[in-house]
């Protein structure tokens, strides 16, 4: 007797620009909250450097949103021929 294929689960497709936001909105949060509560501390032990790589984080979060727009305006594209 043959075995029968299970069907394969179709691939998780989900909208991309939310993750890019989120990851700028917790960089942002995270680098105000170094900034205001622990400004001091952070001079006192020699890790200002903490609020540059916050910086970072948020600013190349902009090329992620940008190549994020791109691909959920392409998978609306792929969603829509799906249809017809």
């Amino acid at each position: 007797m043959p075995e029968q294929q299970q069907p394969r689960p179709e691939p998780l497709d989900p909208p991309m620009v939310p993750f890019a936001v989120g990851g700028m909105v917790i960089w942002a949060v995270v680098g105000l909250v170094l900034l205001i509560f622990f400004r001091d501390w952070l001079t006192e032990h020699g890790h200002q450097d903490w609020l540059w790589t916050c910086l970072a984080g948020f600013l190349v979060g902009f090329p992620g949103l940008a190549v994020m727009l791109r691909h959920d305006a392409n998978r609306r594209r792929r969603r829509a021929g799906q249809r017809h």
